[in-house]
């Protein structure tokens, strides 16, 4: 078994997608490939991939090897990359770790789940069933509640409000460092930073 990670962004395909709050999780793996100095390439998964080192160790060594992956199928079909991508790369799935954006919280507020239900996302639960298990780590990235009665699915295929593109660079710097934290120090120190107190 290999000591790399997958770090996995979700979202739709191609240019009509690619500001709409769905796709968050592909906003932070750029910025996340950044970070490693790779860019990314296709790769025979049905995935867009990066590889390279993230963060730094205590001691000041590289941090742990990482696989940026942004699934190329659409959101409800990003198990398929996933499991094949920890499949080829020989990663178990407490190594996994899912970006992905969610209106039950806060738009700019970050929360990480080690494992656990889907909450009617079906980008996870497609992930879920292709890993056969739930046991996998969850950067989720606070887009808020749709407006009045405005359908959850038209409001996350949705661009960023004008208000609320002023402060997603802070948001997505944000989750890249929960993302980056959990690979180098672990989901608990992760939650102990982004987690506010009660």
């Amino acid at each position: 078994m290999s000591d790399r990670w997958l770090v996995v962004g979700l979202g739709n395909p191609g240019p009509r997608y690619a500001g709409n709050r769905h796709n968050v999780g592909h906003m932070v793996l750029d910025e996340l490939a950044g970070r490693v100095g790779a860019t990314f390439k296709a790769h025979r998964s049905n995935a867009a991939v990066a590889e390279g080192r993230l963060g730094v160790l205590p001691g000041g060594a590289p941090g742990p090897r990482v696989v940026l992956a942004k699934p190329s199928t659409y959101m409800n079909t990003s198990g398929g990359p996933v499991s094949s991508l920890a499949k080829y790369y020989d990663v178990p799935a407490e190594r996994v770790v899912v970006v992905h954006d969610e209106v039950d919280i806060p738009f700019g507020t970050i929360k990480l789940k080690a494992s656990g239900g889907e909450g009617g996302h079906n980008g996870l639960r497609d992930i879920s069933k292709a890993l056969g298990t739930r046991e996998y780590a969850r950067v989720r990235t606070g887009v808020g509640r749709p407006p009045g009665r405005m359908d959850t699915a038209d409001y996350v295929l949705k661009d960023f409000a004008a208000v609320e593109k002023k402060e997603l660079p802070f948001l997505i710097d944000d989750a890249a460092d929960a993302a980056e934290m959990v690979v180098v120090e672990g989901l608990l120190a992760a939650q102990g930073r982004f987690h506010p107190r009660a």
